[in-house]
């Protein structure tokens, strides 16, 4: 569910994509993925080196010596006493070490079946928290990064003769970044309605199709064919395959990467025509 700051344009999408912080429902999202995969298999009463912990037994061993880098004489002898001493550790770090953390188990625990089953869970949270990471391969790598938010921010911004325009961004946002219930399907046609809306304010046809109105800006503004092309093109994409735009009943394999893409182009789309628009003197924001 989306908040009032979000939907209206108030919250930073930064804020709204986590690239610069972990909030608690993330955070906890990756402690719990931990608790399913790696420390259910051990027997917190038993000793560290005893065979129902040695896979957790080695793995608390590379932290103690090669992430910590603590004495190994610290490391408690009973499983439950170590998990304590990570779990305080994690819950009050930075962000950046709480993933630093969860990429090093990873790399440092010795069964390679769980560690891949861990990451396909791990990128479920990553997803559903609107994380601007996932794991590729063994490592956590952005997704989204500075550029592109400020795309997004900068087409959002938008003057009350295109109100319109960012009413749509916004919609789209709002549906990409639903953390219950997203809707990629209804974020991309969102985007695309984004650029539909500038292209039809800045040719003055209201009820233009995206190709008539690209036209007609074409006649008036520097605006290169491929790009328009482009655009064109994007604009069938959502009106073709998974039928976004014609409201078919099938289920959509639209998933948050096809979402992120759209909201990021069209937004970029935007602020290109706002740059051409105004050197070529038509006033709109």
């Amino acid at each position: 569910m989306t908040l009032f700051s979000q939907r209206h344009g108030y919250k930073p999408v930064k804020s709204v994509i986590q690239t610069e912080s972990m909030d608690q429902d993330l955070r906890v999202g990756l402690w719990n993925a931990l608790e399913l995969f790696y420390w259910h298999a051990g027997k917190p009463d038993e000793l560290m080196d005893s065979p129902y912990n040695r896979e957790l037994g080695i793995l608390f061993g590379a932290l103690w010596l090669d992430y910590f880098k603590y004495p190994i004489y610290t490391m408690p002898d009973r499983l439950h006493l170590a998990l304590k001493q990570i779990r305080d550790y994690f819950f009050s770090c930075t962000w950046p070490e709480a993933y630093d953390l969860v990429e090093f188990i990873v790399m440092s625990y010795p069964d390679t079946g769980k560690n891949d089953a861990f990451i396909a869970y791990c990128n479920m949270i990553l997803t559903r928290e609107v994380s601007g990471y996932r794991f590729i391969g063994k490592l956590i790598t952005p997704i989204t990064n500075e550029g592109e938010i400020a795309e997004i921010e900068e087409a959002s911004r938008c003057s009350d003769s295109l109100e319109p325009v960012a009413i749509h961004l916004r919609s789209a946002l709002e549906r990409f970044s639903d953390r219950e219930s997203p809707d990629y399907r209804n974020s991309v046609k969102e985007s695309i309605c984004a650029v539909e809306a500038m292209s039809k304010l800045i040719s003055g046809r209201e009820k233009a199709t995206l190709s008539d109105a690209l036209a007609k800006i074409r006649e008036g503004i520097a605006l290169h064919p491929a790009l328009s092309s482009a655009f064109n093109s994007l604009y069938g994409y959502t009106s073709a395959a998974d039928g976004i735009r014609h409201a078919l009943l099938e289920e959509s394999r639209l998933d948050s990467e096809d979402a992120k893409f759209m909201l990021v182009a069209c937004a970029a789309f935007i602020n290109y025509l706002k740059v051409k628009s105004s050197k070529a003197g038509f006033e709109l924001a």
